[in-house]
């Protein structure tokens, strides 16, 4: 089981792809799809995010975790991916029981992510700057599994570098 994450734009849905991709009988676990299929009552994170948001955010990382076990106990190996940042990381590490568990934070620099988040078709820093979430990132996020700066990188040469220092990202 592995877990990619990082702030939006750092790269972890095409890494989760392109890993799962070269892994046979593989599953690619997109954390957000849970947020997303809250349709009344959903409520977004934000810099200062309400009780509810957090409780939806927790909900989600829960699933996550559950979702993530119940294809590893039928034989795939799974690739989650979502952006899971601060203490967070170290509760949703707790709850996937499936080991080993892996976990790749991809930590570009706010340049990359800026340049990145301007080439894509969809905006996700609506009231969250880049820098913010960044500190974030590098400030409360527990230096858990493999943490990769992936600026100057291409999406296969992230993939290749995860899969060959793979030993390095279990936890």
């Amino acid at each position: 089981m592995l877990l990619i994450t990082g702030i939006q734009a750092a790269g972890k849905s095409t890494i989760a792809q392109g890993i799962a991709e070269r892994l046979p009988r593989s599953v690619h676990l997109r954390g957000d799809t849970f947020r997303r299929m809250v349709v009344g009552g959903r409520e977004e994170m934000s810099g200062a995010p309400s009780d509810e948001a957090l409780r939806q955010l927790r909900l989600r990382y829960r699933l996550t975790a559950q979702t993530a076990d119940a294809y590893f106990a039928e034989g795939f190996a799974v690739v989650a991916q979502d952006v899971v940042l601060g203490e967070h990381l170290a509760e949703l590490v707790e709850q996937v029981r499936s080991r080993p568990l892996l976990v790749v934070v991809l930590a570009p620099d706010v340049e990359a992510i800026a340049e990145r988040e301007a080439g894509r078709g969809k905006s996700a820093y609506g009231t969250w700057a880049i820098t913010e979430l960044n500190e974030v990132l590098h400030e409360q996020t527990p230096r858990l599994g493999l943490w990769l700066d992936t600026s100057d990188q291409t999406p296969e040469q992230t993939v290749e570098e995860i899969l060959r220092r793979w030993p390095e990202a279990v936890v």
